[in-house]
């Protein structure tokens, strides 16, 4: 039996991990969505708009998993957010198993491009993988390359501030840097 105040904090956090994944559910921006169709997928609009979607819902995952507090809270995320995909009303009820799919391989393209170290910065990896998979053509150059990235910055900062606001922020005291309590090497 779950005490009284178990039963709480269990509501609690479900809300907490709801009102996370609702915010990675927004809608991106019409300027996004529009330059995204330009540079990359052809000028379809929806295509722009998916790519858009996926890349926000993975990054949100991905800092649940990387950056909450409680280990528990990534897996917390995923689970409900695959719930929130199963209700998206911009999916088709015969194209369900379809867009977990792509999204799926968004989310693996999102974390290598997140967690694989390379010449390039982390931004120019994200920002080629959503090019990648728009695709869009790597000629439009650095510029374009940068704004993609920048975007997906964006995402994962916005991200990381909703789970800041949701789960709270990790502190510190004064004396010990955050690179002590998991030293590398």
């Amino acid at each position: 039996m779950v005490p009284f105040g178990g039963l709480r904090a269990d509501r609690e956090r479900r809300a907490k991990v709801a009102a996370y994944v609702q915010n990675l559910m927004i809608e991106p921006g019409a300027t996004d969505v529009d330059w995204l169709a330009t540079i990359g997928t052809g000028g379809d609009a929806d295509h722009a708009m998916w790519e858009l979607r996926y890349a926000r819902r993975a990054l949100g995952l991905i800092a649940a998993q990387r950056d909450a507090l409680d280990d528990a809270t990534g897996s917390l995320v995923a689970r409900e957010l695959m719930s929130a995909l199963s209700r998206d009303p911009h999916v088709g009820a015969g194209k369900r198993e379809i867009a977990e799919a792509q999204f799926n391989a968004r989310l693996g393209a999102y974390r290598e491009a997140i967690d694989t170290p390379g010449a390039a910065p982390m931004a120019a990896r994200m920002g080629l993988t959503l090019i990648a998979f728009s695709g869009g053509s790597f000629r439009e150059g650095e510029a374009t390359v940068g704004r993609a990235g920048a975007l997906l910055e964006r995402y994962l900062l916005e991200a990381n501030e909703a789970l800041r606001a949701q789960f709270g922020a990790a502190s510190l005291p004064d004396n010990i840097a955050p690179s002590a309590i998991h030293p590398h090497g």
